[in-house]
Formats: C-alpha cells, sequence, structure tokens
C-alpha cells in the first residue's frame, strides 16, 4: 500500500491517458467525413504518393503541416480516414500532457497539472476535435507548448529554451494562421519575469534577444512555404474568414456584436455554465497567482475579442485553443474546492455539479452526436446538412463490391470537397473504379456521363443542392427517366438528401 500511495500522482497520470485512449480511439469512425476532413485526407494522400505535391493544400490557401503528418500516418493505417483523425488523436495526447506541464509550471502544483489533464480529456470541446481529421486539435497543442515554453523562457532566461519555442511556435504557424497567437502571446509572458532581480536589466536583455531568436527560427520555419509558387493564396484565403484591417475599418462594430453573441454562446455550450463558474471564481480564490491567473485570461480574452471584431465566417472550432487556458483556470478553483471540503459526500457533490455535464456529453458526442449537446453549427456540419458525408460509408461499400468483378464509373456532384474527394480517397488504387466530378449540374445529363453507362454501369452521387435540383441531394426531373435509384439517405434537416443513382 506504501509504494501505492507514494506514487499514487503517477498511476492517476497512466489512468488520464488510458481514459485518453478510451475517449478518443472508441468509435472513431463512427461519424460521418465531413467536407474538410475529405479534402485534408485526399491532399495527405496525393502527398504521400507524390512528392511534387508536398505543398498542395497551398493551393486552398492551408498550411502543410498536418497534411505532412497525415502522409506518414498513412504509410502505417490502410484507411485513409482513420489515419487522418489519428492526427488529431496523437495531437490531443500531447495537449493533455501539455496543460498537466502548463499548470503545474504557473501554480506550481501537480495536483492541479493532473486535474487540468483529466478535465481536458472529458472536456467535451477537445473530445469532438480530437476525433476529427481537423487542424484544430494541432492548432491548440502548438499553442499550449508554446504558451508554456514562453513561460519557461520569462522565469529561467535561457537559449536553449528559445530554440525549442522557435520550433514550437513555427510548427504553429505551419499549421494554420491562427497560431500565430503565440507570437504574440509573448510579450505577455513577462508577467513572469522577475523585475525585482538586481540583475534585471541584464536578464531582461537576454530575454528580448532570446525572444527574437525564437522568433527568428518560426519565421525561418515558415519561410519554407516560399518554395512553393502557391504561398499567396493564404492570405487571400484568410482574408474569406477574416476582415482585413484596411476593410475593417470601415465598419468596425458592424458584426462585433453578433460575432461575440455567437462566440459566447459556443463557449457556454461546450465549457458549460457550471465550469464557466469556476473559472470566474478562480479570480476570487486565495490572494496568490494574481499575475498567473491575469496571464491566462489574457491568452484567452486577447483572440477571442479579435475574432469577434474581424470574423467574417467563424465557426465553433476556432475557438477550441482560446478556451484551453480556462481550463486551467476552472481546475485551480475545482481543485481549491475539493481540498477546502473535508466530508465525502460533499466532494461527490462538487464533482456532480461541475463535471457530470462533461461526462453525459461525452456519452452522446462518441455513441450519438445527433443528441450531444453541441452547437448548432457544428452539428449541423458534421450530421445535418450537405457538408456530412451522410451516405459515403455505404457508398464505399456498395462500389467495392459492385467494382470486385467489373468495371464501374462514378460520377458525382461536385469537383472538389466531399465529391469527389471521399469516394477517391478509397478508390484511388482501385483500377475497377473510374471516379468523375461534375459541376455545375444543370437539366441535361453530362455526355462523359452518358457514354460511359453504355460501356459500364454508371453511378452518379447526389448530396447537395443543385440550380435545376427540387430537393437538395436529388437529380433534376429532366434526369428521372434515365436513372433509378440506387439507395437514399434522408437527412435530419428537411428534403435533404444522399442518394446514389444508377444511370439507364
Amino acid at each position: 500500500m506504501g509504494f501505492f500511495k507514494k506514487n499514487s500522482l503517477i498511476f492517476f497520470g497512466l489512468g488520464i491517458i488510458v481514459l485518453f485512449f478510451i475517449t478518443r480511439f472508441y468509435n472513431l469512425l463512427g461519424l460521418p467525413i465531413f467536407t474538410d476532413e475529405a479534402i485534408y485526407v485526399r491532399w495527405a494522400q496525393i502527398a504521400s504518393n507524390d512528392a511534387n505535391w508536398r505543398f498542395i493544400s497551398l493551393t486552398d490557401g492551408k498550411q502543410p503541416m498536418f497534411v505532412w503528418i497525415g502522409m506518414v500516418l498513412m504509410k502505417f493505417i490502410s484507411d485513409p480516414l482513420l489515419a487522418g483523425r489519428t492526427v488529431s488523436v496523437i495531437a490531443g495526447l500531447f495537449s493533455t500532457i501539455g496543460v498537466f506541464f502548463l499548470a503545474n509550471e504557473i501554480f506550481k502544483n501537480r495536483k492541479i497539472g493532473l486535474l487540468t489533464s483529466f478535465v481536458y480529456v472529458i472536456y467535451p470541446f477537445s473530445l469532438v476535435y480530437d476525433r476529427m481529421a481537423l487542424y484544430d486539435s494541432l492548432v491548440a497543442m502548438f499553442i499550449i507548448w508554446s504558451i508554456y515554453f514562453e513561460i519557461l523562457l520569462a522565469r529561467r532566461i535561457r537559449l536553449d529554451i528559445a530554440l525549442i519555442l522557435g520550433m514550437i511556435i513555427g510548427g504553429g504557424m505551419l499549421t494554420k494562421t491562427n497560431a500565430d497567437f503565440a507570437l504574440l502571446f509573448l510579450p505577455f509572458s513577462l508577467l513572469f519575469f522577475d523585475f525585482r532581480d538586481k540583475k534585471r536589466i541584464k536578464k531582461l536583455s537576454l530575454w528580448i534577444a532570446y525572444a527574437f531568436a525564437a522568433c527568428s527560427i518560426a519565421f525561418a520555419m515558415y519561410s519554407v512555404l516560399r518554395l512553393s509558387p502557391f504561398l499567396y493564396i493564404i492570405t487571400e484565403k484568410n482574408a474569406l474568414f477574416v476582415y482585413p484591417i484596411s476593410e475593417w475599418i470601415s465598419h468596425p462594430f458592424t458584426y462585433f456584436f453578433s460575432n461575440l453573441s455567437a462566440l459566447i454562446n459556443w463557449l457556454s455550450i461546450y465549457m458549460t455554465l457550471p465550469f464557466l463558474v469556476l473559472v470566474v471564481s478562480s479570480f476570487f480564490v486565495g490572494k496568490k497567482f494574481i499575475k498567473e491567473k491575469l496571464f491566462l485570461l489574457i491568452v484567452f480574452i486577447v483572440p477571442f475579442i479579435y475574432l469577434a471584431f474581424f470574423g467574417k465566417n467563424i465557426y465553433p472550432r476556432f475557438i477550441l485553443f482560446m478556451t484551453l487556458p480556462l481550463l486551467i483556470l476552472g481546475s485551480y478553483t475545482f481543485y481549491n474546492l475539493i481540498s477546502f471540503v473535508k466530508k465525502i459526500f460533499l466532494k461527490v457533490i462538487i464533482v456532480i455539479v461541475f463535471l457530470a455535464t462533461f461526462v453525459v456529453n461525452d456519452y452522446y458526442i462518441v455513441t450519438d452526436f445527433a443528441n450531444a449537446m453541441v452547437p448548432k453549427s457544428d452539428k449541423g456540419q458534421f450530421i445535418l446538412s450537405w457538408p456530412s458525408g451522410v451516405g459515403v460509408k455505404e457508398t464505399v461499400s456498395y462500389l467495392t463490391e459492385k467494382s470486385k468483378t467489373e468495371k464501374i464509373y462514378v460520377a458525382t456532384q461536385g469537383t472538389f470537397g466531399l465529391m469527389p474527394f471521399a469516394l477517391e480517397m478509397y478508390f484511388v488504387n482501385n483500377p475497377n473504379v473510374i471516379i468523375k466530378g461534375f459541376w455545375p449540374i444543370n437539366k441535361d445529363i453530362p455526355t462523359e456521363v452518358i457514354e460511359a453507362s453504355k460501356k459500364m454501369p454508371t453511378y452518379f452521387v447526389f448530396y447537395q443542392d443543385c440550380l435545376d435540383c427540387v430537393h437538395a441531394g436529388m437529380t433534376p426531373e429532366t434526369w428521372n427517366k434515365q436513372t433509378e435509384i440506387v439507395f437514399q439517405i434522408e437527412r435530419a434537416e428537411k428534403e435533404r438528401y444522399y442518394t446514389l443513382y444508377q444511370v439507364k
């Protein structure tokens, strides 16, 4: 018993890691493939097979780090979607470890660090995105570790810390533009600098030099993108989601309040009101760690308000990395509350009040996403409306069986995105399956499809709106005599379908 008591923190830590893998890998492919997932995974496939396309993501204005990691995992994982989602699982694992080190460094308490890791594992927001082949878990990982090493640099003023920090920030910049906030957080880390030190002038000068070195390394890493002629597209893509200063200045508050309302709504849904109470209460618990708490609030509020001001097309996933410092604040209050209460039944009540909602929501996220407590925009994109790959799994299964004995032709509604990428992912090495995307769709079946139908079984996938379609996911009425439905899946949204047709 003495051994277990002495090493209890180690066993708790191992238990958290085991719980992490259970929650992330259980039913990992249960959620249909999402449009952006199809794009990123297909890019990783192409980059893996052709070195000339290692920067393929830049053609759509996206940084390549996720794609690079994905193409490595595809060497070991045969299912492309599983490989893509495993990238986020790995990122989530490092975030779990990262919040432990960050909380421990800030509050000098391993128990608070372990509690923060546990909260991260059961946090519904991280659970959703650690299980999807999207960039956001990877961004969160780089941000957490950047903040940790920024604090270390301010406290210890060491060159080796600066070099590691530079590489971490650079990795984030190669992942997604919003990871650039790590650079902005660097000056705020001076809250951890000891200005009472007699050698403060010398140490501050060293900090400035080391911070400059870290930034130089980060920008040097980012400059590798200049090897591609498509680097300029990143700026054009960013303009679709964030207003440039030149455009924003003419209407600084036009979208601020509507954006802020949406961001607060998403935050309250994923983090829940009980846990937000813990976050706010952290500033009233004890008189210590004032600067530390202020820093955690700053690294949340600065990007949060920035997005409210400048956001053009925003989604819940954009704020995932911003919310992780709040987990540390909430865990700090939770730890102090549990430590203050002595009676077991009161401790149980506290756990139920503040964390039970997380656990219940986690259950639905991994087993029944339609009934999970997630923002409508996430539920809409992932399972209810056309960006969701509802029906893709059934289509792959059906076409795989058909292609075993004969050559088939598959046309898709769309040339970029869910279709045809979600099918190309699975049939890229199958010589019996020819896949071709078409857009726009009009009243006449494409001539190429008609010609193919004379030579081999020919299919057409419909999954979204088109100009001449009566209902989303269905062919124009003029196609009816030339097509027959193989199977059709009705989405939760009214009159929206995913349909596989055979062209007669």
